[in-house]
């Protein structure tokens, strides 16, 4: 009877092993394909003789946790093979490395594994029966028609200014970048010397806002193609994502319409675009129209809360998911209104999607405190400074105050590990988080005063 029980536990491994089993396989695959890209951006090659071997390890996980932090021009400094070694990477990072997995098996024929299945369908945000190489192919056509409009709306601009080569390559490089959520630019000062110009800043604006919206909504509308019918996932990104984007537009404005060092001596024609471009980009694309240095206080706090929100679940994008402090609030309303159940749309949320919502936001704050604390040991900057760069490496955003360049080779290797935990964090605390264990164990209630 011992041997047969001893046979039974090892047929059937404990859930708990299975998801740090995936867990573990996502982070060996990322951290892998880093290296691979950190190796291959190193060589004499892909850059011009100014980037070591620290700096092409921040640039690569820049790229693949698409954040767009950068510690080198990389227009100047990488050589056009090191920009296609950052165009793979970007798009490994915003699709995902078991999406491009699941497309590269689908191309050469071979099986799909159930496991690869279920961790696809786990990274896509997929239930019940999904014909998941099917729904990779849809995914990967809408990303690259999404990236081949964008390059053709923005070559319209860049075609006449640098000839049809430069120009198509730098358009389709933006886009690639914007689809992903990265940041990166070919230009020293990003996009500011676009600031006033509707095509470029619209068109880079509206792949951000696609690519941060999540597969599963674009999927979902596809299907459904009406709004009673939409899943109510879909109808807190789709009613939460215009509303954080209006109200930034907004803030930005009032905050910023009399800064003469971003847009105070534009027109309000000028001055509205480039609050709308930097709410639009503030959640995880990292693209900056505007000098943020010069930005006042209060708007850079306000970014910082933006940056922290970031975009929706199975996107291109990072921070702790728009989805999720949606949650929050409609857990707060709740609470605050006496009310027994989360509630949203004629839908009840579990307690389970609660509890997992205000354990992402307590760990990406401790996570946060941890390395902005590091980084005021390694580096003597400013607090605020620290805080922005820290919280814009964590949720995949890339803006900067300028201070990146400048850190030590230990405060860039603490973002790296940001930027990895910002990337991996969230979506690994969701495997962990998602079917917990259950016991029948119950323990007598009793009161904690809080508050």
């Amino acid at each position: 009877m011992t041997l047969g029980r001893r046979h039974f536990a090892f047929a059937l491994p404990r859930e708990d092993d299975s998801r740090w089993s995936e867990a573990k396989q996502i982070l060996g695959s990322f951290l892998l394909i880093l290296l691979i890209g950190a190796v291959f951006l190193v060589q004499p090659s892909s850059h011009n003789g100014e980037v070591t071997f620290i700096n092409a390890l921040f640039t690569a996980t820049s790229a693949i946790c698409v954040t767009g932090l950068g510690v080198v021009d990389t227009g100047t400094a990488f050589t056009l093979q090191g920009q296609i070694i950052l165009i793979m990477l970007m798009e490994i990072g915003g699709l995902g490395q078991m999406t491009m997995t699941l497309l590269l098996i689908a191309i050469f024929s071979r099986r799909v594994g159930l496991r690869q299945q279920v961790l696809a369908k786990e990274a896509l945000g997929q239930e019940g029966s999904v014909n998941i190489i099917q729904l990779v192919k849809r995914i990967v056509l809408f990303a690259f028609i999404a990236q081949l409009i964008g390059t053709g709306l923005m070559a319209i601009r860049w075609v006449p200014e640098m000839g049809w080569g430069r120009g198509l390559y730098v358009s389709f490089f933006h886009a690639v970048s914007a689809f992903n959520n990265a940041g990166f630019s070919l230009f020293a000062n990003n996009l500011i010397s676009y600031q006033n110009d509707p095509l470029i800043c619209l068109t880079i604006a509206g792949l951000l806002i696609l690519g941060g919206i999540g597969f599963t909504v674009i999927v979902d509308l596809v299907r459904k193609r009406s709004w009673r019918k939409l899943k109510l996932h879909s109808k807190l990104m789709l009613l939460t994502t215009p509303a954080l984007l209006l109200l930034g537009t907004v803030i930005f404005w009032l905050l910023e319409h009399n800064n003469p060092g971003t847009f105070g001596n534009a027109g309000i024609g000028s001055q509205l675009l480039a609050a709308f471009f930097q709410s639009a980009s503030a959640r995880t694309a990292g693209f900056n129209s505007i000098d943020i240095g010069q930005m006042v206080p209060a708007s850079l706090l306000f970014m910082m809360m933006l940056m922290f929100i970031g975009a929706g679940a199975t996107s291109t994008g990072g921070g702790i998911k728009v989805t999720t402090f949606a949650v929050v609030l409609l857990a707060t309303k709740a609470f605050l209104t006496k009310r027994p159940h989360v509630t949203a749309f004629g839908r009840t949320l579990s307690p389970q999607i609660v509890t997992r919502s205000l354990a992402i936001i307590i760990v990406s704050t401790m996570v946060l405190m941890l390395f902005m604390f590091l980084l005021m040991i390694t580096d003597a900057l400013p607090f605020d400074k620290i805080m922005f760069e820290t919280i814009s490496a964590f949720a995949t955003v890339g803006l900067s105050t300028g201070i990146t360049p400048s850190l030590s080779s230990p405060g860039k290797f603490i973002l790296v590990l940001v930027m990895i935990c910002g990337r991996l964090g969230p979506l690994t605390l969701a495997f962990m988080l998602a079917r917990p264990s259950e016991t029948r164990i119950k323990y007598p209630e009793e009161s904690v005063y809080t508050g």
